[in-house]
Order: structure tokens, then C-alpha cells, then sequence
């Protein structure tokens, strides 16, 4: 990061570093003496054998800039042994959350903490601090992809319920950066979903943000799973603009002001609303970070968008405006840069190091990005309409089918079948030198290696593999919470995006299973001797009901 880069951010995100610290056998004598309403429920996050980061946020009456109020943890819902106790200010400038690290605590225990300000108490809230040592169980659900306009977070409603989910992972795309009028908005008057004037236009100040975090964290689903679980989080693009990168975004103009500074005002309104405990590196931006499970789980979170990615690449910059040709020597080029990266040489190195001194028998990866080869036939890129993409895909997959009974199919559907393409040259795909590197440790390791992904609005799941077509390792992907899919995109019916599910593990050596029409979140539970994904689907985001719950199920063997 540069000099300017850094005084930048550091003027945006230097007040939201402040956490109160509590300690286990410590309990407050004193009583809240300000009023203040606590606006925003409660949350858990980032919890250690021995801590947890508790949140809330409390707005003082009559227009005060701060307020002292008092945050209890307890082992009983009715509160009446505390383990620890202390006064806390909510002030303006944090705009009024609070975080308090609780240390001392015991291991693989349940707490209920709850604030109270001289006229109000808060909800009570619901955190586990992580196991330790030999540990024989542990279950994770994982979401990524909110977006309030889209429809209700009734994926959190349900996942709040499920008493066997111990912590929540959250691969980004907490919130979005879009307009009223933007993105995924068509059925938000009819639902209620819409933004406040003050909040109805992109988001390029640490105000525009602080209040589209306001606004996301009054759906009941969302406030329910943040009462209920511990939350440990990663941003992606949206949490500052589309496809952003380490020096800009797709979504960000010249005419819109200064990157930096809208990076900075984004990052600082994550860290105050959200319940991360912020690393103090050389830079805020370095999110990345490892949880241990005992002896069964290390989970390292990795950042794939902000730090270190360089600007993806596009086809349309390899075309030739006039005669459309494209330039396949130039494009092989630039997508085989050794330079070319998303996790950076610092974090790849830290991530290296940590699972090769990792003695947990499970190796998880808690990133955004796809990494598994999801190579489409080219002939989808030449000018295929996209209405008419899936019965393309259908008619291929058809072909691919009767190849591999042994039956003749002809040579022109030979030909497009072994001429393939990665259609997001925004996921790992786009920077496949890192990605054999990464693939490469991995490989080394001689240890079961699970790769979380979000980003994508569907569920897959995919083996990882070498360029040779050794397998190292598995991915799963999260369907998104409310974010429209590639249904939407492809304008496909549910039995058109059925048939489709069905075809493209036919063309993707690589894919083993997809859902491209449903909303929904992931589940993995570990023991010693597999790892079990259940993928959950919700009935509909058009409720805050989730109605029948459709499932998907895989069990992976260490």
C-alpha cells in the first residue's frame, strides 16, 4: 500500500478501531445513568477459546453525542451469576455501535450477554466460544450475498432456528452498494424493501454506508441469526463496489470521487457495524485471519478482493471494436502473468505456513471466490443470445452424453465440446498462476482441504484440481441469501434451470453438483471421519416464511 493510499484510509478508519475489553471475573458495580435505545439488536462475533466480540448499537436520547451503557455475559439466560461486567460509551463517532472483547472466558461454552442503558435493555443475545483440544463435532452454516431490495433474508430466519449449527461464516456481500433503482430491485416497493431518501442512491460516503447497514440490519431474519450465533465474517466486492480491486472497481467512475476515500469511508462503517475483532497490521485492509477447532478444524478466512487482487481481466478488451476478432495470443498472455494474483505473496505465504503447521485433521478455506475450473463451451461466447444459452448448454450436454456411452456424435459438436472457456474471468478462473500455486500447497499437505466459496448467487460443488487433472482438494459453494442467480440472468424458468443443473456437470469435468434457481445457505459439519454439506433452500425470499425447505446433501471422507 502507498503512502497516500494509507494516509487515506487511516484518516476514515482510525475511530473505528476502538473495543472495549472485559475479563472474565471482573463485574461492574456500577448501573447505567444515560438513556438510550438500543436500535439494532445485538451480535456475536470472531470468538477464540477464551473471547468473543459482543455488539450492539445504542442510540442516547435528545440528540447526545454518547451514552455510557452497561454489557453483561453470563452463562445463564437469567443472568443471575455474571461472569463479567463493565460500562461502555456509545459515542457519535462510532455511530454509536459498541464492541466489547470479553477475554478469560472457557472453552466450547455457551454465554448470553445482553446491554442495558438506564431506560432500556436489550435483547439477549446467544455466543459459543471456540473448542479446544480434542474436539469430536463441529458445525458451520454458510451464507453469503444479502441483498435487502432482492427480497426477505429468510435464510437467516431459518438458519437462526437450527439448533446443531454452532457458527455462522459469512463469505461477503453482507450488503450492496447499489441504488434504489439498481440491481435487483424490481419487487422492492411491493415488498417494502425500498431505501430511505437519505439512503437511495449509490454509496460513496462513510454516511452512505452507516446508514445501508442501518437499514440491512432491520430485517427480523438477519437480527434473529445474529442473536442466536457468533458470526465470524469476510467482506467481498459489494461491502465497497462491484468487482473491486487493490486500486479501483468496476463500479467506481473518475466522476465519483476518490477510490481511496470511498474505500476507507466502507471499510471503516464494516468494522463498526460489524462483530470483528480488527487486525492491527501494517494496514486495516488486512482482514485475513485463523480460527482453531481443537484438534478437528482450523478455518482460515481469506480476503480474494480488497488487499491484494489485481484488476480482472475481461474478453470485450481483447476484441477488436471493428471486425470483433479476438486476440487469443494477447489474452493467453495476459491471464498466464506470474504477477497477476488475488491473495497477495504475504497472505498466500501466511496461509501456507499455517495449514502446513496446522495438527487439526480438517483444513478449511472461508473465501469468496470460485476456484474450481468452470470451463463452458466457447461457442456460449460467440454471439449465443442469452435467452438462448440453456438449450445451447442442453443440446452440448445432450452430445456429451452420447459420447461418453461410446456412441458417434458428429465432428462439428466434437469441435465445440473440446473448445472450452471460463465464463468468470472474475473468480479463479481469471488468475490461474496463483491458483496451480495455491492448488500446488495444497497438494502438499497430504491433508483433507475444504474450499468455501459465496460470490456467485448458486450453489456448487466442485473437486479441485491440478492442471494435470490430479484432485486435491474439494470446494463447496453457498447459494446466496436473496441475490438473484443465474436464473435471473439467463431469464430461465425453474424446470429450465432444473434441465441446466443437470447438463453442466456433464460439460464441467470438474463440477459435481449445482443449483442455479434457489436461494438459500450451506451447512458443513466436521468429525474426525468426514465432512457433511447439506445444502438448505428456502421456498421463496417473497416471505419472511421460508416454507418447505429443500435439501441437498454430500458427505466427504477424510
Amino acid at each position: 500500500m502507498d503512502r497516500r493510499s494509507f494516509i487515506k484510509l487511516s484518516t476514515f478508519a482510525g475511530a473505528s478501531v476502538a473495543i472495549s475489553t472485559g475479563i472474565a471475573g471482573c463485574v461492574s458495580t456500577q448501573t447505567p445513568q444515560d438513556n438510550a435505545t438500543f436500535t439494532h439488536g445485538v451480535a456475536s462475533g470472531d470468538p477464540l477459546h477464551n473471547s468473543v466480540i459482543l455488539w450492539t448499537r445504542a442510540v442516547p436520547e435528545n440528540s447526545a453525542v454518547s451514552a455510557h451503557i452497561l454489557w453483561e455475559i453470563a452463562t445463564t439466560k437469567d443472568f443471575n451469576t455474571l461472569v463479567a461486567s463493565g460500562v461502555v460509551k456509545a459515542e457519535q463517532t462510532r455511530d454509536f455501535t459498541v464492541k466489547v472483547d470479553v477475554t478469560g472466558l472457557l472453552p466450547a461454552t455457551r454465554y448470553y450477554y445482553r446491554f442495558r442503558s438506564a431506560n432500556s435493555t436489550s435483547v439477549i443475545g446467544t455466543t459459543l466460544t471456540l473448542p479446544k483440544d480434542k474436539v469430536d463435532q463441529v458445525t458451520f452454516g454458510v451464507f453469503s450475498c444479502s441483498n435487502y431490495p432482492a427480497g426477505f433474508f429468510t435464510p437467516y430466519g431459518d438458519a437462526a432456528a437450527q439448533n446443531e449449527m454452532d457458527f455462522v461464516l459469512h463469505l461477503g456481500d453482507y450488503i450492496y452498494e447499489y441504488g434504489g433503482n439498481g440491481y435487483a430491485t424490481e419487487h422492492a416497493e411491493e415488498l417494502g424493501r425500498t431505501f430511505e431518501k437519505d439512503n437511495d442512491t449509490e454509496l460513496y460516503t462513510l454516511k452512505d454506508y452507516r446508514n445501508r447497514y442501518a437499514i440491512y440490519r432491520t430485517d427480523q431474519g438477519l437480527l434473529d441469526l445474529h442473536q442466536a450465533k457468533p458470526f465470524i465474517v469476510v467482506w467481498d466486492d459489494h461491502e465497497v463496489a462491484n468487482d473491486t480491486y487493490k486500486d479501483g472497481a468496476q463500479n467506481h467512475q473518475p466522476d465519483e470521487g476518490d477510490f481511496y476515500a470511498r474505500r476507507a469511508a466502507a471499510v471503516q462503517a464494516y468494522y463498526e457495524w460489524l462483530p470483528i475483532r480488527p487486525t492491527f497490521g501494517e494496514s486495516r485492509l488486512e482482514i485475513y485471519r485463523q480460527f482453531s477447532f481443537g484438534n478437528l478444524v482450523d478455518l482460515y478466512m481469506l480476503d480474494t478482493r480488497i488487499l491484494a487482487r489485481d484488476k480482472q481481466l475481461n474478453y470485450d478488451d481483447f476484441r477488436d471494436p471493428d471486425t470483433k476478432e479476438f486476440d487469443l495470443q494477447g489474452f493467453t498472455t495476459a491471464i498466464s502473468d506470474p504477477e497477476r494474483g488475488l491473495l497477495g505473496n504475504a497472505q498466500r505465504t501466511w496461509l501456507n505456513t499455517a495449514m502446513k503447521e496446522s495438527t487439526a485433521k480438517w483444513q478449511l478455506l472461508g473465501q469468496q471466490l470460485l476456484i474450481g475450473r468452470m470451463t463452458f463451451p466457447a461457442s456460449i461466447f460467440n454471439g449465443v443470445p442469452f435467452e438462448d444459452i440453456p438449450a445451447h448448454v442442453h443440446s452440448l450436454a445432450t452430445a456429451k452424453r452420447k459420447q461418453l456411452a461410446g456412441e458417434t456424435i458428429s465432428e462439428q459438436e466434437a469441435q465445440l465440446l473440446a473448445t472450452t472457456m471460463p465464463y468468470n474471468l472474475d473468480a479463479w478462473d481469471g488468475y490461474p498462476v496463483e491458483r496451480e500455486q495455491l492448488l500446488t500447497a495444497v497438494q502438499k499437505l497430504n491433508k483433507p482441504v475444504i474450499a468455501l466459496a459465496g460470490d456467485t448467487h448458486n450453489a456448487w460443488h466442485n473437486r479441485l484440481t491440478l492442471q494435470d487433472g490430479t484432485v486435491v482438494a474439494t470446494e463447496l459453494g453457498t447459494a446466496s441469501v436473496s441475490s438473484p442467480g443465474m436464473e435471473h440472468y439467463l431469464k430461465m424458468d425453474e424446470a429450465t434451470a432444473k434441465e441446466m443443473a443437470d447438463d453442466l456437470p456433464v460439460l464441467i469435468d470438474d463440477l459435481q453438483y449445482c443449483n442455479l434457481h434457489q436461494r438459500g445457505y450451506l451447512t458443513v459439519s466436521f468429525t474426525q471421519t468426514q465432512a457433511v454439506a447439506t445444502w438448505r433452500f428456502v421456498d421463496s425470499i417473497q416471505s419472511t416464511l421460508a416454507g418447505p425447505i429443500h435439501t441437498h446433501e454430500f458427505v466427504i471422507k477424510s
